[in-house]
């Protein structure tokens, strides 16, 4: 009898190993050890990010932005690129369409650097646009430059999440008052980085 119990606690305690591995395997990825790879020299990173998807009851709008951006490492933890700014606010009585180019260079600290992510800081500077043209003195295009500050979470070895916090100064977000605007904004992006000739992650 004691050999048959200590058999069967056997078997129950290897049918609960089986299980709970089959678990961890099913399970989907949530993140990535990347070391450094991903932001080394001669790599280049590919993406976008969303901000501004909102609607204001109140004021009966709705916002939506959008900003795909190329970039390259110039050096491990640098890199430089451009973006473009594509907004649409829709409101009543009309819409608006926003659109602009603004190169950046972004730099991933390491300090604080885990396998798993990064903090970096972005500066960007360029020009943009609104179609809007029901005030007086509508400019075809005005500077527009800003700093943020982002964490990037990876997923993969080569694509992450990322968060930031955008300080942006233009006067491109035309209104009625033709005013110039600096404007703090949170913005959700992913991001995928591409190995440089030759390499691989």
């Amino acid at each position: 009898m004691k050999p048959l119990f200590t058999l069967l606690l056997f078997l129950t305690a290897f049918s609960f190993g089986v299980s709970a591995q089959d678990d961890q395997l099913n399970r989907p990825q949530t993140t990535a050890p990347v070391a450094g790879e991903a932001v080394a020299q001669g790599n280049w990173l590919v993406g976008a990010s969303i901000a501004n998807i909102g609607h204001n009851f109140k004021s009966e709008t709705f916002t939506f932005d959008i900003n795909p951006r190329a970039g390259y490492f110039i050096s491990d933890n640098a890199a430089i690129g451009a973006q473009v700014q594509l907004g649409f606010i829709a409101y009543d009585g009309g819409e608006d369409f926003r659109y602009g180019l603004t190169p950046f260079i972004r730099y991933y600290f390491p300090e604080g650097a885990a396998p798993t992510h990064r903090w970096f800081g972005e500066a960007v500077v360029g020009f943009a646009g609104s179609s809007m043209e029901d005030s007086e003195g509508d400019a075809l295009f005005s500077a527009v430059y800003g700093v943020s500050a982002g964490y990037a979470h990876f997923v993969a070895s080569n694509v992450a999440l990322e968060g930031m916090l955008n300080l942006i100064r233009s006067n491109a977000n035309i209104d009625v008052s033709n005013d110039s605007s600096t404007g703090l904004s949170v913005s959700l992006g992913l991001q995928i980085y591409l190995p440089g000739s030759g390499r691989s992650f």
